[in-house]
């Protein structure tokens, strides 16, 4: 490719609205412009790094084994009404009429059409196992989007649907799928972590993220640096810090707190560590009798320790929880504790109440926690002397750095992570709502195992530049760059022997195969260097009449400080050995 005959359109400063490294540079770049909210258009150089990450994807899926296919954008309500997720996947699902005033929506994933699918096509167990994908636009509709293309609105998904007869076939699928996901995050030049993830509202059991490590990332990742044990957030184990209960050596005190309505500032007043104090947060969930009607609220007090924070997705799985909980208003409040929040505590509460206790929790002794009478709080508090156990003990926290590795091996660390990736064992979740059968070996019907399985295609391109750019702009991984080497010519609109040099490392680079492109738009050096810089293309040659006379031309990586000098007649070998990573 030939600048002059390609699109390059940078800028020097990005717009007021763009919040994050990404899409400052994407759109500095000329790889996207913005349409509407979360909508943006691909400029060709920004088409061409999708087109990298989809053939790399596309290598990898077919490698494994999954077949290509295509599934509508637009995909009608009945197939989400059978498996309940027409009403329970909310606003984020765009849903519009057609001119039948027939309900549709735009697809935010193919659960439902890739099953529907399945059940009229695979009709024996001799057809499987078989894993179809597609590579496809998606549109969710997100109350606030940001970030540029790493939360978006409309966005373009490599997703796979895994089809088996059993369990243990579903499993090898899944191990499948997990390499596949892991050769392809090698070939894009991308650090990353596997960890253990929640299924959310997928639904499902087995499940791992794929998270590309940057400052910047929304996901907290956890990881042990002695094992290999990595987790998000919301699945990390939190252990008991306090390996048994301690004899109280205090006696229970109502003590006066005024104003003091957080454990922080209870703590500072008190002169005693955070670590000595109770959260009190306070759940409600809506009761229904066996025929659905109302039937009265239950109260739940979870305690977590002063300095820890709620796991609400942990919260979420307990016997009493599954089904869904809400905060509970200050009316709920009031009634059961006689008191406003921030003086709340296990200790005489006016109505009974569901306890829950972290597993630190329920090893201390001589706590403090809320009075459940404003501007008061009980010092030297003591479970079994002072309050009854609670009816419950359960992993209830977030992990926080230094905690002991669930695995037994070390101390956990976090770091940021931006999820691009995510593989589901799913079960028969969708294939029993939708009843998609085939023929087992016993003549007898079963449903499907199933497995899903997505990449996010455009959003590697916001994580990857996250973790890759400095102050002067974009360092592409080779495997993903827009061109992996440019020609830049000095003086090419002058010099004759320029251009010949030019012209042949170009083409010489082109006839071995390497994506390169020749700058020969006869702009000024600082001009020319600031954009590829800026594009991030990770290899450049300069070739001036000044350095021709020396019988030398400079090479300088992305990444490198400083330019090298390099003999004319050795520049073609040393460019192949420096694309070779040697």
């Amino acid at each position: 490719m030939r600048a002059s005959q390609y699109f390059i359109s940078t800028l020097k400063e990005a717009p007021a609205d763009a919040e994050v490294v990404s899409q400052k540079l994407m759109l500095r770049a000329g790889f996207i412009r913005k349409v509407a909210a979360g909508i943006y258009s691909y400029l060709p150089i920004g088409l061409r790094v999708i087109r990298k990450v989809e053939e790399i994807v596309r290598e990898e899926m077919n490698r494994a084994g999954a077949l290509e296919l295509s599934m509508p954008m637009v995909q009608p309500s009945e197939l989400w009404a059978e498996t309940g997720r027409w009403e329970k996947m909310g606003e984020e699902m765009l849903r519009f009429k057609d001119r039948h005033e027939r309900d549709f929506a735009l697809q935010p994933t193919s659960e439902e059409v890739v099953t529907d699918i399945a059940r009229q096509e695979l009709k024996s167990y001799r057809q499987l196992p078989k894993n179809f994908y597609q590579i496809q636009t998606k549109f969710r509709d997100e109350r606030r989007p940001r970030f540029g293309v790493m939360r978006g609105r409309e966005f373009t998904m490599k997703d796979a649907y895994s089809f088996d007869r059993s369990m243990d076939a579903a499993g090898r699928s899944y191990d499948a799928m997990y390499a596949a996901y892991c050769r392809i995050f090698d070939r894009l030049g991308l650090t990353y972590r596997a960890v253990a993830a929640d299924t959310g509202a997928i639904g499902g059991d087995r499940s791992h993220e794929f998270q590309v490590i940057a400052d910047t990332g929304e996901d907290a990742i956890v990881y042990c640096p002695d094992s290999d044990y990595a987790a998000n957030i919301e699945l990390a184990e939190a252990l008991p810090l306090l390996a048994s209960r301690a004899t109280p050596t205090h006696g229970l005190e109502k003590t006066p707190t005024p104003g003091k309505a957080t454990c922080a500032d209870v703590a500072k007043l008190l002169e005693v560590p955070l670590a000595t104090t109770l959260k009190s947060l306070v759940l409600a969930t809506d009761d229904v009798d066996d025929k659905g009607r109302p039937a009265g609220v239950t109260v739940w007090l979870l305690l977590v320790r002063g300095d820890h924070a709620l796991n609400e997705v942990k919260a979420s799985k307990l016997e009493g929880l599954k089904a869904g909980f809400r905060f509970a208003t200050e009316a709920e409040i009031h009634e059961h504790f006689g008191c406003k929040p921030g003086y709340l505590g296990p200790i005489g509460m006016k109505k009974p109440v569901k306890v829950v206790a972290d597993r630190t929790v329920a090893n201390m002794s001589d706590f403090i926690c809320g009075a459940n009478d404003e501007d008061y709080h009980y010092t030297g508090a003591n479970w079994g002397r002072d309050l009854p156990e609670p009816d419950l003990v359960a992993d209830l926290r977030n992990v926080v750095e230094g905690d002991p590795s669930p695995d037994g091996k070390g101390r956990l660390a976090i770091q940021r992570g931006i999820e691009v990736g995510h593989v589901f064992y799913l079960g028969t979740k969708y294939s029993k709502a939708m009843n998609a059968t085939f023929l087992d070996e016993d003549g007898k019907p079963k449903h499907f195992e199933m497995g899903c399985y997505g990449i996010g295609v455009t959003r590697i391109l916001g994580a990857a530049i996250e973790q890759n750019n400095d102050a002067r702009g974009i360092i592409w991984p080779d495997a993903l760059a827009p061109f992996r080497i440019v020609v830049c010519p000095v003086g090419w609109g002058k010099s004759e022997a320029v251009r010949a040099e030019a012209l042949k490392l170009y083409e010489g680079l082109l006839g071995a195969g390497v994506d390169a492109i020749l700058d020969d738009r006869d702009e000024r050096p600082g001009v020319m260097f600031a954009d590829w810089e800026l594009i991030g293309v990770p290899h450049r040659v300069v070739i001036g009449e000044r350095g021709l006379k020396e019988g030398m031309a400079e090479y300088q990586g992305r990444r490198e400080a400083e330019a090298t000098k390099v003999a004319i007649g050795d520049l073609a070998g040393f460019v192949a050995a420096k694309l070779r990573g040697q």
